[in-house]
């Protein structure tokens, strides 16, 4: 909802436009009067400097069996072409189910690699203008200490029952790469060692031992060409950072980036230390920038960080974390593109409500969260000067284009994704005054909205009797109502401002039209 905002930002709704957020949201009609104003205030003329787009650089996935399907490839698609998402980063490489390094009935005699379907799950990124982000896992049977296996598709957690013949076949794999894509591609896809390996869910080895293989790793990769890129440790939770860039400088071990993982709904004693206690939306950015810090202390002072994991499924916080991580770090992963994610089994659901599950998409449902980084998408690469809860850029040297958000308290999962049926969200609608320094008045601008109504399929599903099993009509009818709306069209008023009123977790993309 849009309207000129008045001389002393006071004020009330026209009739008009409380009619439009009554039909969006009745329960805020009544509210209209009362909603608090928020100044925000962006200079159009001010550029502070480059606004890289860090959580374009890679998005997370399931695992690299599940990139052959139909499905998941259009869920790729509108990642690429609608979010301009560069890399996919997902698990699995090396399972058993990828046939790399497995005995079978066609090779029991003599097993030696087999990279068919490594082939096929690269070849389908590269084809759709995305590239891997390489995730070095698991054990392939044939190399594995032991049979420890864990989640829905079996991988193999083991260390190697030899560093050096771990090593051995990591280089074949390497050099297969290169092989079939050229130097020049691989040198800019970043390796990570494993995925989370403080886990006992994902590596049942020690930390000594993954240092170790790391290190057998990193080193067998530099040997084949020194422009590749190799990283780690890949932990959950920000943990052993520290330990990590001491054990590689102590050791003479390459190391280009560093990764790991938080979640908003991990344990702030165990991030941040007993008596630490933050609103869940300042979690990833008070990790983030501790890491960062823990890096620099570290002899590898501003290598890149890479947070490979991370979500949330509140447009707000989305925007709120990547605006807070700007500056920190090299990207910023979330998890998942898609609900075609059987890490802990096959979902029973394509819509439910509380904790949808990490998929952004869903059976090419887009979700609020997908529609947040849509809309993310159309910043520019020069940062404005803010004011308030918003970030602004310039696009294309001429385009002035803005997010405004007003954050909530969501609450969001730990442990099990889709596990809880229940949203938590603690937080009012607000008007929000927006300034643009520096435009003419009466510019004119087109506002596109997405929060827990606009761009989103919930109400759509609600409408049809909330089906667990939607069929093939109700499905298509679910595509088109999770869409972001068309754009609503505004004029600055004589002071140069607008005022949008959004809901709780909302988020509001403003274009200014030249």
């Amino acid at each position: 909802m849009i309207e000129p905002t008045s001389l002393d930002r006071r004020t009330i709704l026209k009739g008009s436009a409380m009619a439009v957020a009554a039909s969006a949201y009745p329960a805020w009609a009544a509210q209209q009067l009362q909603l608090e104003t928020v100044p925000v205030t962006i200079n159009t003329r001010a550029i502070t400097g480059h606004l890289p787009h860090i959580w374009e650089e890679c998005v997370g996935s399931d695992r690299a069996a599940i990139t052959l399907r139909e499905s998941w490839r259009s869920d790729l698609d509108r990642w690429k072409h609608e979010a301009g998402t560069k890399r996919v980063r997902f698990h699995g490489i090396f399972c058993d189910e990828m046939g790399v390094f497995a005995p079978s009935i066609l090779n029991r005699a003599h097993v030696v690699p087999n990279f068919q379907r490594v082939d096929q799950v690269y070849d389908g990124l590269l084809e759709r203008g995305v590239s891997p982000f390489v995730e070095l896992s698991f054990m392939p049977k044939q190399l594995a200490s032991g049979g420890n296996g864990f989640f829905f598709y079996g991988m193999n957690i083991s260390p190697p029952k030899s560093n050096d013949d771990w090593a051995a076949f990591v280089k074949v794999f390497v050099t297969h790469l290169i092989e079939r894509y050229g130097i020049n591609a691989v040198k800019d896809w970043p390796i990570e060692v494993w995925n989370e390996p403080n886990l006992s869910s994902f590596w049942s080895g020690t930390k000594q031992q993954y240092f170790d293989m790391y290190k057998a790793t990193a080193v067998a990769i530099k040997s084949i060409d020194p422009r590749i890129q190799v990283g780690g440790p890949s932990t959950a939770q920000a943990e052993w950072i520290p330990e990590f860039a001491a054990y590689c400088a102590q050791n003479n071990t390459p190391v280009d980036f560093f990764s790991s993982h938080v979640y908003s709904g991990d344990s702030q004693s165990r991030l941040f230390g007993k008596g630490v206690n933050v609103p869940q939306n300042d979690v990833i950015p008070k990790t983030v920038a501790q890491l960062r810090q823990q890096i620099d202390a570290s002899a590898f002072k501003g290598k890149p960080l890479w947070m490979s994991e991370w979500s949330s499924d509140s447009p707000a916080m989305i925007a709120h974390i990547l605006t807070n991580c700007l500056g920190l770090c090299q990207a910023m992963s979330p998890w998942a593109l898609s609900e075609e994610f059987e890490e802990l089994g096959v979902p029973d659901y394509i819509l439910k409500e509380g904790d949808g599950g990490w998929g952004m998409v869903t059976a090419g449902i887009a979700k609020p969260s997908f529609n947040t980084f849509k809309l993310m998408h159309a910043l520019g690469n020069q940062r404005l000067a803010t004011e308030g809860p918003a970030l602004a850029s310039l696009r294309d040297g001429k385009v002035v284009a803005a997010m405004v958000w007003n954050l909530a308290e969501t609450k969001q999962p730990s442990g099990i994704p889709g596990a809880s049926h229940v949203r938590t969200v603690k937080g009012d609608a607000k008007r929000f005054a927006v300034e643009f320094a520096g435009a003419r008045p009466g510019q004119r601008a087109r506002i596109r909205y997405v929060d827990q109504v606009r761009g989103s399929p919930m109400p759509a599903w609600r409408e049809m009797g909330s089906p667990q099993y939607p069929n093939p009509k109700q499905l298509e009818q679910l595509r088109h109502r999770a869409d972001i709306q068309p754009p609503q069209l505004a004029s600055l008023d004589s002071h140069r401002r607008l005022t949008l009123t959004l809901p709780p977790e909302g988020v509001a993309l403003i274009e200014l039209l030249t």
